[in-house]
């Protein structure tokens, strides 16, 4: 007799949804708002407000006036001649988004934080304390409301990238008069995933930029069901084997990733885009030698050493090169982190104009004891123990109170902190 093949003809089980996307709605203005309570109802803009900024973020009376993200500063002005423009404070919002993040970890240690203003949590294992997920979102949008004062959007799905466009679902509308605020948490269980993705926009899928967009667009494709709809192996034919695939999977509501609590670091950097280009080197150098002691700086105070130094130059006319140096042994002291960088600079005629220069570290491993080099005795033996001296002092006294000669002028010291022109230079000058 033969045994029956109940595995197939058991009907597939679903799982529910567990997977949340938490977005906090247009963070950097609402942050400036807790600070600035005046501005309230205003057009607000954060970024740099000179002729070379970028919006960073804009309140919801500027959107109304068609002001986003990453539109030049010079065009938000055209737009919102009565916007009100402050410049990013990185400092004040990495330290609200470590509140909101540890309000996350209350719920569940599967939190992977996404950037300052966003992550995914996986609350499978909150079920039972908690509730089913749609409850735990309700509850953790209360929660930071009632803690930072901040209002969030929620996404809940089964997968990762349907929780994301099901928090944007959630969001917010922009009005003049200010937020027209949306349902707040938007769920999208399992069974309702491709009736939720079919009439979305195709540019709504992840990796479907202005090149993939207009090659579906001669096929006809314009809204996800469209594409869901069409074999795999035209999409293959079309974009390639691997994008084709990933597409139509996504399009079927089909995405394997999980929750990850632990993304390792991938690199350090700073960058700055100039006011004015500079055209020569002797120029340039103050700057690189303030990003690598930033740099050094921030790979100590994460534990980490790195390998390999990239050097980014922006000239006047956008066009941007990199260059890179993979190092025989890993750094976090800025001496050997500016032999390397100005040796890549070396290789770069910054004749035509720089306008943007930046300076990372990747290839990054926890730092432990390391052999000393020779590179280490021509900085000198107590370069390590200077450095550490250094953290100390700019731990307690701010990072103004101590740095390279090089970067001090008659104002006193300059830091490069983190975050700092991230968005552009708020003046004209130099």
């Amino acid at each position: 007799m033969t045994e029956p093949r109940t595995a197939e003809l058991r009907p597939f089980e679903r799982p529910r949804a567990t997977i949340i996307h938490v977005d906090m709605d247009a963070f950097f203005v609402s942050v400036e708002l807790l600070d600035r309570p005046d501005l309230r109802g205003q057009p607000v803009v954060v970024g740099g407000a000179g002729n070379r900024g970028v919006v960073a973020a804009a309140s919801y009376e500027a959107r109304a006036h068609g002001v986003h993200s990453a539109m030049s500063s010079a065009m938000a002005r055209r737009l919102c001649p009565h916007a009100v423009f402050l410049p990013g404070r990185h400092r004040r919002y990495a330290e609200v988004s470590s509140v909101v993040m540890g309000i996350f970890r209350e719920i569940t240690p599967l939190v992977e934080p996404l950037s300052l203003d966003e992550a995914f949590l996986d609350v499978a294992g909150a079920h039972r304390r908690l509730g089913p997920a749609p409850e735990i979102a309700a509850m953790l949008r209360a929660r930071v409301l009632e803690v930072t004062g901040l209002t969030c959007s929620v996404g809940v799905a089964g997968t990762k990238f349907v929780a994301k466009l099901a928090s944007e679902a959630a969001k917010p509308k922009a009005s003049t008069s200010g937020p027209v605020f949306g349902p707040g948490v938007h769920v999208v269980e399992p069974e309702d995933t491709v009736r939720f993705l079919r009439p979305l926009p195709v540019q709504a899928l992840w990796g479907v930029g202005p090149a993939t967009l207009a090659k579906l667009g001669r096929m006809g494709v314009l809204q996800v069901g469209d594409l869901a709809d069409l074999p795999v192996g035209n999409l293959e034919a079309a974009l390639g084997r691997n994008q084709g695939r990933h597409l139509h999977a996504l399009a079927n509501g089909h995405d394997a990733r999980v929750v990850e609590p632990d993304r390792r670091l991938k690199s350090i950097g700073q960058e700055e885009t100039f006011a004015r280009d500079h055209h020569r080197r002797d120029t340039l150098d103050p700057e690189l030698v303030a990003f690598c002691d930033s740099v050094a700086s921030r790979l100590r105070a994460a534990g980490f050493v790195g390998r390999t130094v990239q050097l980014k130059v922006r000239f006047g006319d956008l066009h941007t090169i990199t260059r890179s140096q993979t190092l025989d042994v890993p750094i976090d002291d800025a001496p050997a982190l500016l032999r390397a960088a100005r040796a890549l600079l070396d290789q770069v005629d910054p004749a035509p104009g720089v306008r943007l220069l930046g300076v990372s570290v990747s290839g990054l491993v926890e730092r432990g004891a390391r052999q000393l080099t020779l590179d280490d005795a021509l900085d000198g033996p107590g370069w390590e123990q200077a450095s550490r001296a250094m953290d100390e002092i700019r731990e307690r006294f701010g990072a103004a109170s101590i740095g390279p000669a090089t970067v001090t002028g008659s104002g006193g010291i300059g830091p490069k902190e983190r975050g700092a022109q991230q968005w552009g230079p708020d003046g004209t000058g130099s």
